[in-house]
């Protein structure tokens, strides 16, 4: 497994692995556009890739704009291998190495993801949009609950 900064070339391949989840789904996938995502990975903020064979199997986009974690995605028959929270641990580190104090991101209701932030220390901040949970994260939070890798 490779972990690198995400570039515009991979943008198509990123969205592959966006519209393969089974959750946290978009109800119309034309509403994220390739420029979207470049304007995020280039301007706003960055972006993660984990590579496998020369292939993108997940990525992570965090938004200093907005104070947002956009994006953190895996392919499904990648899941459960550590990916998601390299990605996430890569990106929260940059995140708040820009001097942030807090960032905020939501998701689906009951969903496997709203687990995984639960586990890696988000707390809930009320309701967003449709059925999704706000979930909160301050930089003591983070460096408090960070998980180490090696390398990372």
């Amino acid at each position: 497994m490779l972990f690198r900064h995400a570039t515009s070339s991979e943008i198509p391949a990123m969205q592959v692995v966006r519209h393969s989840v089974k959750e946290n789904i978009l109800s119309n996938p034309l509403l994220v556009t390739d420029a979207d995502v470049d304007d995020y990975i280039n301007r706003r903020g960055k972006g993660w890739v984990c590579m496998i064979e020369n292939k993108v199997v997940g990525f992570s986009i965090a938004d200093l704009q907005e104070d947002n974690i956009w994006a953190l995605f895996v392919l499904p028959e990648f899941e459960g291998k550590g990916i998601g929270t390299r990605l996430h641990c890569l990106m929260m580190d940059w995140y708040f190495s820009q001097q942030k104090t807090s960032v905020w991101l939501s998701t689906e209701a009951q969903s496997r993801a709203e687990a995984f932030y639960r586990k890696v220390g988000w707390k809930e901040d009320g309701l967003y949009g449709k059925n999704e949970i706000k979930f909160v994260m301050t930089a003591g939070d983070w460096y408090g609950k960070r998980p180490s890798f090696a390398g990372v």
